[in-house]
């Protein structure tokens, strides 16, 4: 009889301790979407750890969206480059589903400040220092870069835009038509002055040489 009381009360504790450990091990299904703190934009592709169990992982979606099976209680830990690391425990809520909007802040790292040199030492920084033209103005620059030899210079290397390869296709199409029709004017002794004027010059030469031998 002793030993069957003992027996009853080891069942008992053992029975209440599965109990207890039953409920605050409740198993539900763990949803929701990671947003950033500024812009309210989703992390994708966020790492989320359950720290509380076996360390399981898991990734969102694209569009920061995740769902998995956790347990009441669980610490799930969200880590993503370029946030600070989030931590969220599970509360013990009605039902067997949990939602919820993780926000993430954005990770700001200051750099030391640095004193950038552009020359690798003092004597290379003496040798430009002393090769500086220091009478050479902005008007000195600008009329040297004007200069006929700088701009046929800058002429023979860059390529003509489209309106300066209009204007020239222009002109040279003007200058055709005029010498084309010069050169049909002349062409015709009726138009050429010069034909004229000969014509008038041998005429006058014949009435000469008529009187001439009239007499």
């Amino acid at each position: 009889m002793k030993f069957n009381y003992h027996f009853i009360l080891v069942t008992f504790f053992i029975f209440l301790g599965y109990s207890s450990y039953s409920q605050e091990r409740k198993i539900l299904q763990f949803s929701g979407i990671v947003q950033t703190v500024s812009s309210g934009l989703p992390v994708g592709y966020t790492t989320i750890t359950n720290e509380s169990f076996r360390n399981e992982t898991y990734m969102a979606n694209n569009e920061g969206f995740f769902s998995f099976v956790a347990h009441v209680g669980d610490t799930i830990r969200f880590t993503s480059v370029g946030y600070e690391t989030y931590k969220y425990v599970i509360p013990n809520v009605e039902g067997d589903r949990l939602s919820s909007a993780i926000i993430m802040t954005n990770l700001i790292i200051e750099l030391p400040m640095v004193t950038p040199y552009p020359w690798a030492s003092i004597e290379e920084f003496n040798i430009a220092f002393m090769n500086l033209e220091v009478n050479s103005d902005n008007v000195i620059r600008a009329k040297r870069n004007m200069s006929k030899e700088s701009i046929d210079a800058m002429a023979a290397v860059m390529p003509r835009t489209a309106d300066e390869m209009h204007s020239y296709n222009v002109n040279e199409n003007h200058r055709g038509m005029k010498n084309k029709v010069i050169n049909q004017r002349y062409a015709n002794p009726l138009l050429n002055p010069f034909a004229w004027g000969s014509l008038i010059q041998q005429i006058s030469k014949g009435k000469k040489g008529s009187k001439s031998s009239n007499f």
